[in-house]
């Protein structure tokens, strides 16, 4: 726990690749390979079973070596497979790292992490996805000022806003399950030719995939970068995906707005003033889904690999992913808290669209006097009727209402908004939810 970790490291994702989490994984490629290598017989069963029975105990490692150590060797697999080989004894010392490179077991470890860590990403997905149905369930027809370039534009609704965060968090969603179901096992030995698997490379390649419920691959991917380019990119999308839900609930959010607040016991308060509410769960899913593209782009850079294993690139891709699925994962269990503590004021969303309407009502007025009173007179009497408007507070659809010299139900048929199909397609998107829903999970 750091300073910074209660806004950065949230949720599931971050104990997910933890360095505990790290260690698990190693050792359960290290244990699934024992395995695989018996059922192929290229190693006892006992001591395959010694070296599973092992990695089951982490804590009866000297762990303390493997991290001292590292750095010489360049990566953790060395000293990790030494200490095991101590662990276990020379006799079951062969079930230990059969016919594989460190990359074999780092890279694999990698990906189980990544997949336990997206299992978390996806819970809070999920859960913003639920509460965003239910919002755009709840306030499918609510008017709402439809904003392009941050300025005011035609009437839209709240619940046609919410199904549009709903359908980018679905897929989202989506996207990551794709990737995570086709996330494949690393072994290929030192250069990729399994030439120290006694013959049963493919074979062993192959059980450990099942072993670990991975998928297997033809040839080793030691510098086809592809499994985790295609990771980062979900990842990246889905953080985008976040932070635009965030920045409208914080944009919503503001005092002359006021449109949502979100509502959470003992937070939001500033440090100077009292009568602040700040939505922190939004801004900090935003600040959470900033970091993602710049390690994107990290692990994208390092695709470039020379030759049969890189120097440097592959090494860059560690830190970077558990940094992406960490950030990721805080940034999803973030909008999933904000989202849960939202309260939309559909009054307020009315009066501001309403005010927004003033404009066209006001030209719709002056089009139907026109022809009695001419253009010039037209635009002035429809001018004195909105400061009548204003000077008494009322809305200005009450002030024509009350004119007996045009037509009030046509001009006034001007002003009501027009939200075009936006309710059919709140259903629609609720209806692809339900679907995509029973499909993900």
């Amino acid at each position: 726990m750091t300073l910074l970790s209660g806004t950065f490291a949230r949720g599931g994702a971050a104990a997910a690749v933890s360095d505990d989490a790290w260690f698990r994984a190693l050792l359960a490629v290290e244990a699934a390979l024992a395995r695989a290598a018996a059922r192929t017989g290229l190693v006892p069963t006992t001591a395959a079973d010694a070296v599973t029975a092992a990695c089951a105990h982490p804590e009866r490692l000297d762990l303390a070596t493997v991290v001292a150590r590292a750095a010489d060797a360049g990566n953790p697999v060395p000293p990790l497979v030494r200490v095991l080989q101590d662990a276990v004894g020379a006799r079951d010392a062969v079930a230990v790292h059969v016919g594989a490179t460190s990359q074999d077991v780092l890279d694999t470890a990698l990906l189980l992490m990544a997949r336990n860590a997206v299992a978390a990403v996806d819970a809070d997905l999920t859960a913003a996805a639920e509460t965003v149905a239910g919002l755009a369930r709840t306030h499918r027809d609510d008017v709402l000022a439809g904003r392009t370039l941050l300025q005011q534009a035609l009437p839209t609704t709240f619940g046609l806003k919410a199904a549009g965060w709903l359908a980018g968090l679905d897929g989202a969603r989506l996207r990551l399950a794709e990737v995570v179901a086709e996330l494949p096992v690393q072994y290929g030995g030192a250069v990729g030719t399994l030439a120290a698997s006694g013959g049963a490379g493919v074979a062993l390649r192959a059980a450990l995939a099942e072993e670990l419920q991975l998928t297997s691959t033809a040839v080793p991917w030691f510098t086809c970068r592809l499994p985790v380019a295609d990771l980062a990119g979900a990842l990246g999308a889905a953080a985008g995906v976040v932070a635009t839900v965030a920045v409208d609930v914080v944009l919503l959010a503001q005092t002359e707005v006021a449109e949502v607040a979100e509502v959470a016991e003992g937070r939001g308060g500033s440090s100077a003033m009292p009568h602040k509410r700040n939505p922190v769960a939004a801004v900090s899913a935003r600040a959470c889904a900033r970091r993602a593209p710049g390690l994107v782009a990290t692990l994208l850079a390092a695709m470039e690999q020379e030759h049969e294993r890189a120097a440097g690139a592959w090494h860059s891709e560690w830190p970077a992913l558990t940094e992406l699925l960490t950030t990721v994962g805080s940034a999803a269990s973030w909008l999933a808290e904000s989202l849960r503590g939202l309260r939309p004021d559909p009054a307020r969303m009315a009066a501001t669209a309403s005010a927004a309407a003033e404009g066209p009502l006001a030209g719709a007025l002056a089009e139907a006097l026109a022809p009695t009173l001419g253009r010039g007179a037209a635009h002035d009497a429809a001018a004195a009727a909105v400061r009548e408007a204003r000077d008494s507070g009322r809305p200005l659809a009450e002030v024509v209402a009350a004119r007996t010299d045009v037509d009030v139900r046509a001009v006034l048929a001007a002003g009501t908004p027009d939200v075009g199909e936006a309710g059919a397609q709140v259903d629609a998107a609720l209806a692809e939810h339900a679907r995509l829903t029973e499909g993900v999970q």
